[in-house]
């Protein structure tokens, strides 16, 4: 028999729509009483699920990061719980009847237990700030790839301003490739002739 690190905790199986959750109490006997309850995995479903939890006084929480499902119910408890993000491969269930309730149950022993190996969760602020570099690189490497698909087209269609100009999408190629597809008959040289023409009137 294990020893109970953890007097009162919850365990948690979170899904798409449903969250299972699991609270275990355990007395100055070790006798351990099992509390368990179903909720939506939607705000309001996620303010029962922390008002339950006040009922019983639970504080200490463990759940799976399945997917991105685990994020609402880690913003909303982390204001009132010490929650545990655990990798599954920590808390996979012995072979079985498998059900959601039992799995909820399981990974309650495994957090009583002190059995569980916690992931590195940073503070709302650093979350927010990570998601906003990653959407800027993401931005950032789109732009990359339409500027390489720009100037294949230019290649492709052998104009070459890449062999004239520094930057392809400064001010000055840039007129010259406008001017191009508004005349399409006269050549990138014909166009840079008449920008040249136009500056100097």
């Amino acid at each position: 028999m294990f020893k109970i690190i953890l007097n009162n905790c919850c365990g948690l199986d979170v899904h798409k729509t449903w969250i299972y959750a699991c609270v275990g109490i355990t007395d100055n006997h070790n006798r351990t009483q099992y509390h368990e309850a179903r909720f939506q995995a939607f705000s309001k479903g996620l303010r029962d699920l922390a008002a339950w939890l006040a009922k019983y006084n639970c504080t200490q929480v463990c759940m799976e990061s399945s997917g991105k499902y685990w994020i609402p119910v880690f913003n909303i408890l982390e204001k009132t719980c010490k929650v545990t993000l655990a990798h599954p491969k920590y808390t996979k269930p012995m072979k079985g009847n498998k059900t959601d309730r039992k799995d909820a149950r399981w990974i309650c022993d495994l957090f009583m237990c002190g059995m569980v190996k916690p992931s590195f969760i940073p503070p709302p602020v650093i979350r927010q700030l990570r998601d906003l570099v990653r959407y800027r690189t993401k931005l950032t490497n789109m732009i990359t790839g339409e500027k390489n698909r720009a100037l294949n087209c230019l290649t492709v269609s052998n104009l070459k301003l890449d062999d004239v100009f520094s930057d392809v999408f400064g001010k000055s190629a840039r007129s010259i490739t406008e001017y191009i597809l508004a005349h399409p008959g006269e050549t990138w040289l014909e166009a840079a002739l008449q920008m040249r023409r136009r500056a100097f009137c």
